[in-house]
């Protein structure tokens, strides 16, 4: 982009746009993160990328506890474990350079908010291929305030962050005709995640139907639906089973007979039951309807009305929609950035094609014929989007501003949360030796997920480490006053506190781990170790105040 083309209004809205965007995200994420909101899958990618780093790529105990030889045969969690077997993802590869001048899961967020911020500034360069500053700048606008991209920015970190910077990347490469670039993006695209393919054939499939480019078009859906059935079916189940037991039944078990099931099961599953495809597709009907509003609203509704948006993200949708399951209609996680690209690229051309129709570059001429001055409409469903997307609080970003829960009343002030960050977990946590193996609450796990052996607690204090042997971990630490404070109006904090309870009175009846320290819930044991007398009377006390919280009125 020439310096002159930097001083123009839409360049500048564009500019504009991605810099509040990574201001405003980067520093909330990092809050999230500080403030103990960040959770469990945040602990899984920074305890792959450590491994990564020390020679041991994609392992991960924290994932061999979501293993199906650990959830359905009852196995004990392997340090050595793969997580290929679950999640294929080469291309976060790309990033262990990265982490290894920064370990740390602060550095995960960070990046995380920089891919999709810079995938916002790769949409407005391939906008303006097709339409006008004014326009092009709109729609960058747009993604910087769509849900679907917020809410996912403002999370854990995952692999699905790559997708709309690697996507528009390549839509830019296909436009300009560098093919020399595009099949190694399609390449990364694959190399996300094993179902990223479902991206990469829906853009085959418009470059077909469009007629733009037939043949690239077929060798992409070649490429990718080719890619998708040999890695889950010959390659994954090399590494473990999970593909099969797990994840095909969770999602797609309804179109499958009995506890497994293989990709070419669930299609064929679906191909063979039409009724059942029609009925999971509108089903549920306002559920799915209120996600593609979500999902239109940003952009003024226009990639309802564009056939390329639905030529390219028909194909995301239909896997979301054919799931079972509330994740998979969650605008606020990763599984909505799917639709992003193709709901974006849609518009675009949309946009283009009216332009060229009317020879204008007047957004109110070239916009439907609606009763409003559609620029200004636009930008208060930009406006609106964004609101909404406060407003819903996603993955508890804004905890300290938004009420949990209205009725019942949960609510944790700034103050109150740094406090209790700053007196009760901080000086417990440093207290956890950087070698030691260590079982920690879910919001606890990132920040010990750098060393070799951790996993969640309660669910799990045994594993098996690299040589082969079943041990109890060296230390068990719980924020057992998050359970707390939440359990009044969640059950599953609920039923978290009174099993890690039951299980911290089982470990001190036994003597098989002491209390080392007690801070206002947090609790921190060691393995042999004795429990001072003062320590077990603050114990016996924390748990009279939980049990009167817990006991139902009378």
């Amino acid at each position: 982009m020439e310096l002159s083309e930097l001083k123009k209004p839409g360049v500048r809205m564009a500019i504009a746009s991605a810099s509040l965007f990574f201001g405003l995200t980067l520093i909330f994420i990092l809050h999230r993160y500080y403030s103990f909101y960040a959770d469990f899958d945040q602990g899984i990618f920074n305890q792959v990328f450590w491994n990564g780093i020390h020679g041991r790529f994609f392992q991960s105990s924290l994932s061999s506890s979501l293993s199906t030889n650990v959830v359905h045969d009852g196995d004990v969690p392997e340090v050595f474990y793969h997580r290929l077997g679950q999640h294929f993802t080469p291309a976060l590869l790309l990033w262990l350079p990265l982490y290894a001048l920064f370990p740390s899961p602060a550095t995960l967020s960070v990046l995380q908010v920089t891919l999709i911020t810079a995938a916002g500034l790769v949409l407005y360069v391939l906008a303006r291929v097709h339409v006008q500053p004014q326009i092009a700048a709109l729609i960058t606008a747009s993604y910087y305030g769509a849900n679907a991209v917020i809410g996912p920015t403002l999370t854990n970190f995952h692999d699905s962050s790559q997708l709309p910077l690697f996507v528009f990347s390549l839509l830019l490469a296909m436009e300009k005709r560098l093919w020399w670039l595009f099949w190694p993006l399609a390449v990364l695209i694959l190399a996300i995640r094993e179902d990223s393919g479902v991206v990469l054939f829906g853009v085959g499939f418009y470059l077909v139907v469009s007629r733009r480019h037939p043949q690239v078009g077929l060798a992409t859906c070649c490429l990718s639906f080719g890619y998708m059935l040999v890695l889950t079916n010959l390659i994954m189940p090399l590494f473990s089973e999970d593909i099969s037991r797990r994840f095909m039944i969770e999602r797609f078990g309804q179109y499958a007979e009995g506890d497994r099931a293989t990709t070419l099961d669930i299609i064929w599953g679906i191909i063979s039951q039409p009724l059942r495809l029609v009925g999971e597709l509108f089903s549920p009907f306002w559920g799915t309807l209120k996600y593609l509003l979500g999902q239109w609203l940003p952009l003024a509704f226009i990639p309802a009305l564009s056939g390329s948006a639905w030529a390219i993200a028909g194909f995301p949708f239909l896997k979301l929609f054919l799931g079972q399951g509330d994740s998979v209609l969650a605008i606020n996680i990763r599984y909505a950035l799917t639709v992003i690209p193709g709901l974006f690229y849609g518009t675009i051309l949309w946009w283009g094609h009216r332009q060229r129709l009317h020879q204008s570059q007047d957004i109110n001429t070239l916009a439907p014929r609606w009763p409003v001055n559609f620029r200004k409409f636009w930008v208060a469903c930009i406006a609106l989007s964004v609101v909404l997307t406060f407003m819903s609080n996603p993955n508890r970003t804004f905890s300290f501003i938004i009420p949990d829960s209205i009725q019942p009343w949960v609510y944790v002030s700034l103050p109150q949360r740094w406090q209790h960050v700053r007196e009760d977990i901080r000086p417990l946590l440093v207290q956890v030796p950087d070698d030691a193996s260590v079982s920690a609450t879910t919001y606890l796990v990132p920040h010990l997920s750098g060393r070799r052996e951790i996993l969640r607690f309660p669910d799990h204090i045994l594993l098996r480490n690299d040589d082969r042997q079943v041990e109890s971990v060296d230390y068990v630490i719980a924020d057992l006053w998050q359970l707390r404070e939440y359990q009044v109006a969640f059950r599953r904090d609920r039923d978290r506190l009174q099993q890690s309870m039951t299980l911290i009175d089982q470990m001190l009846g036994n003597r098989s781990y002491g209390l080392k320290e007690i801070k206002n819930g947090v609790i921190l044991l060691q393995k042999g170790a004795e429990s001072p007398q003062d320590k077990i009377e603050a114990w016996r006390a924390f748990r009279r105040n939980v049990d009167s919280l817990l006991r139902p009125p009378a």
